[in-house]
């Protein structure tokens, strides 16, 4: 189903735009301190909340 290539492309892919979206987000905060407060606490516990739902689910289904 997947290839090495693909598995090589999607890696990449990941990478450079999880480094690109990190560096939009530390330009955009510091042009805009006001709207940025306390972002990266969302962000993490939107990660985390949205992991532990995932992985409620399985348990759910299989269970």
């Amino acid at each position: 189903m997947f290839t090495t290539g693909r598995i090589i492309f999607a890696s990449l892919f990941v990478v450079v735009f999880v480094t690109t979206m990190v560096i939009s987000y530390k330009k955009d905060a510091k042009r805009n301190k006001k709207y940025y407060q306390n972002g990266a606490l969302y962000v993490a516990v939107a990660i985390v909340v949205t992991i532990s739902l995932l992985f409620l689910s399985k348990y759910l289904i299989k269970g």
